[in-house]
């Protein structure tokens, strides 16, 4: 159908412009022919991505459809071009091996490269985490700002942005904190040994009452119990969820009932254990 479109259309077309030799009408026709797939494959693009969004939002194939298309691309133009050579007498299949030879020898010299394409469409499709997820892998944590198919781009809690490879990511346990559908609010407080009997009840009181008058404490899973007999202190333990998933907000949440737990337990006379030795010698 190609060569019908060329010997019908392209080539009285270019010959009447003036340009007669084989080899360069061949040129200019492959080239018109991938700019028009190219644009071709693009509007097929947009329209696939708008009709996923219209349906599913979350669908992977929304990360995938940039890297599906240069494949696509990449593939047609590498056809296109064989067609090109065969038909000038070139040997295609000699022209195939040494492509194989020698993409042989590239893949082994950029492995990584590689690897880190294959992990970036590895994390898109299994949508392990997406731009704005905050994201803990390593050594490393904080918000998704890139995705690219690379590297991704996060920005550390430092407010520096860290460009990790994604084979390295995909290689390892990734912790998407913003997936959680609840944080765990686990505090826990030492009072001193000599607190009474009474105010150690009180104490445990205390922070079942500051949890449950806390809006962002989730009730379902919470308990305040005693928890161990520490060198130095009675440990009394609060273990809570709270809905929110964003650290900055659970940080200000965890923040706020411990203030409220020092708040109280002064009010009450409850005094916190503070690191501490004692020493009984015998005459």
């Amino acid at each position: 159908m190609i060569n019908d479109i060329n010997n019908m259309i392209l080539k009285p077309f270019l010959k009447f412009l003036g340009i007669h030799s084989p080899f360069i009408l061949g040129v200019i026709i492959n080239i018109m022919i991938i700019i028009g797939i190219s644009k071709l494959i693009n509007a097929f693009e947009v329209k696939i991505v708008s009709k996923l969004r219209e349906k599913n939002s979350d669908s992977p194939l929304l990360n995938l459809m940039p890297v599906l298309t240069k494949i696509i691309k990449a593939i047609i133009i590498f056809m296109l071009l064989a067609g090109f050579l065969q038909s000038f007498g070139y040997n295609v299949s000699s022209l195939i091996a040494g492509f194989g030879i020698t993409g042989l020898a590239v893949g082994f010299a950029a492995k990584e490269a590689i690897g880190n394409i294959f992990g970036s469409v590895g994390l898109l499709s299994d949508r392990v985490y997406k731009i704005g997820d905050y994201i803990k892998f390593g050594s490393y944590e904080g918000y998704v700002e890139r995705i690219n198919l690379r590297s991704t781009s996060i920005r550390t809690l430092d407010n520096f942005i860290v460009n990790v490879p994604n084979n390295n990511i995909a290689n390892q346990p990734i912790t998407n904190v913003s997936m959680a559908k609840k944080r765990l609010v686990d505090i826990t407080v030492g009072i001193e040994y000599g607190t009474p009997n009474e105010k150690i009840d009180r104490a445990i009181e205390i922070l079942k009452e500051i949890a449950k008058e806390d809006e962002n404490i989730i009730g379902e899973g919470m308990f305040t119990t005693i928890e161990a007999l520490d060198s130095s202190s009675i440990n009394i333990r609060m273990f809570s969820y709270t809905s929110e998933s964003s650290w900055l907000k659970y940080k200000v949440i965890k923040g706020n009932v411990i203030r409220q737990i020092i708040h109280r337990f002064r009010e009450e006379g409850i005094e916190f254990a503070f690191p501490s030795t004692s020493v009984y010698m015998h005459e």
